[in-house]
């Protein structure tokens, strides 16, 4: 992995210029007081006046700024802060997510259960940068993609990317990357045409290959009509945030990049949206390394082939995410997605000028006050659901996509009616967790045994290993072979599980 790769690994990267390490680290040339990615195309510089930084914000801290020739600031996210749980991985998430724009840097200890000076000197010895700075290296990425990806005013785009003055923004700008706001964005080049009015487009940088016809189609599966609208090529939906509803659209243009549109009730939600469409189509993955791993392996080489650059679906709300989950538990998606949406019809609040999704999910409080008006099914499975909104409603209960994985799931199986397999999926989903195993899922068996690896229980637990810390991939990848592998003949009446929370077909 990137934090463990040797210098020697780093510098033969970099003279490959290799594109699998984008993101991942950044290139410091003491000559010339300028840090790159490593697929830069400059010349190769000498050993000696090489340093490597984890992230850009640590090259900054140390007086470099960013390359005008590959731009670093334009890589995808590093995948190593979803394989990570420490502290310093979690903080990247949230930072990511916006969290110190919105409770500043006390808010963000606070979620960690550090002291903001101990945080800062944890973040600063393992990442080279405090929150602070990795927070405004975040913001200086947010307004390099609005200044050359859209028109909007200089000024709209300061507060869009977070910061607190324009003054700042240009400071920031100039200082990162060498040049004033209008001359950064007059190196642009234009890529298709402009924007509908009140819509940012903008493009997600990715590594290939991407499974862009199974993340649609995994969405098109499980899209609740008036929240979310999902076709062969594309996936929109509404969102609650901060500054008010928001929409956002996701899908890929004739070049293969991933495309974001969103309209937004405050700019300043900009970066929050980012972030939850990168996490919710798993795009700082590294699938060269995910599908390296699995391939190895003998059974699973024929599912890579057929399926290179399979993602791993997050989330776009971790609270909603939970309740789908729960409501999915030994059901099929098309059950769980009509009660989801009767669900979302009755509690749902409207989305004003959201036309394409003009309805927002339910909020936790609503779920818990009339969820069992709703909800069809066992009295305590209801019960279950209306605790569990209750919890997130009052706080009682945290989910967020910084949570410590081993904590967030001792709190989740301590509620009534939340089981391993609830669990262990939100934490796959959530937190973006690459190493989840699902060996009780009735769909993940099927797959294994269409693949030829054990399909009880324990045999997959103890073959998974094998495939560590990728497994949430091998179990999308067996999942995707459930689908297509055919089904058997029922000649006596099945069983019902004994287990509450084994799900049939994931939501």
């Amino acid at each position: 992995m990137p934090m463990s790769m040797t210098f020697d690994e780093r510098y033969r990267a970099i003279d490959a210029r290799d594109t699998r390490f984008d993101g991942q680290f950044v290139t410091a040339v003491r000559t010339t007081g300028i840090y790159c990615r490593p697929s830069c195309p400059a010349r190769t510089p000498k050993p000696g006046n090489v340093t490597f930084y984890p992230t850009s914000a640590a090259a900054h801290e140390a007086g470099y700024r960013a390359c005008r020739r590959c731009l670093p600031e334009a890589a995808p996210g590093s995948p190593e802060w979803d394989l990570r749980g420490d502290v310093a991985a979690r903080a990247m998430r949230l930072i990511a997510d916006g969290v110190v724009e919105r409770e500043g840097v006390s808010g963000l200890a606070a979620r960690l259960g550090y002291s903001p000076r101990h945080l800062t000197r944890m973040l600063s010895a393992e990442l080279g940068a405090g929150p602070l700075a990795l927070a405004r290296a975040h913001r200086a990425h947010t307004a390099r993609m609005l200044l050359v990806g859209t028109d909007l005013p200089a000024s709209e785009v300061a507060f869009s990317a977070g910061f607190a003055s324009v003054r700042q923004f240009n400071d920031t700008v100039r200082e990162v990357f060498g040049m004033p706001p209008l001359a950064l964005r007059a190196r642009r080049h234009r890529n298709g045409a402009a924007g509908e009015p009140g819509t940012i487009d903008l493009v997600l940088p990715h590594r290939a290959p991407l499974d862009t016809e199974g993340l649609f189609a995994w969405m098109a599966a499980r899209a609740i009509p008036g929240v979310e609208v999902a076709t062969a090529t594309s996936f929109a939906r509404s969102l609650r945030l901060d500054g008010g509803p928001a929409w956002f659209e996701l899908r890929a243009d004739e070049g293969g990049r991933m495309r974001l549109r969103t309209r937004l009730t405050q700019l300043r939600d900009l970066p929050t949206v980012v972030a939850r469409a990168r996490r919710l189509f798993d795009l700082d993955a590294d699938p060269v390394a995910v599908d390296a791993a699995l391939g190895g392996r003998p059974e699973l080489a024929p599912l890579v082939a057929a399926v290179p650059g399979i993602r791993v679906p997050g989330a776009a709300d971790p609270h909603e995410m939970l309740i789908r989950a729960m409501v999915g538990q030994q059901i099929t998606v098309g059950a769980a997605r009509t009660a989801l949406t009767a669900l979302s019809e009755a509690l749902g609040e409207p989305a004003p000028g959201l036309v394409e999704t003009p309805l927002l999910f339910p909020t936790m409080a609503a779920i818990a006050e009339r969820g069992h008006e709703v909800l069809r099914g066992p009295g305590a499975r209801i019960r279950a659901l209306t605790g569990a909104a209750a919890a997130l409603a009052d706080g009682s209960l945290t989910l967020t996509a910084g949570d410590d994985g081993p904590a967030q799931r001792s709190a989740l199986l301590a509620m009534p009616g939340i089981g391993p397999w609830t669990a262990d999926y939100v934490r796959m989903r959530v937190l973006g967790d690459p190493d989840v195993s699902l060996p009780g899922d009735v769909a993940v068996r099927t797959g294994a045994a269409a693949a030829g690896i054990p399909a009880d229980p324990r045999g997959l637990e103890e073959w998974s290993a094998g495939v560590a810390p990728w497994r949430s991939y091998l179990t999308a990848h067996l999942w995707r072979a459930a689908s297509t592998a055919p089904r058997p003949r029922r000649t006596t009446r099945p069983t019902p599980p004994t287990r509450t929370d084994i799900s049939q077909e994931q939501t």
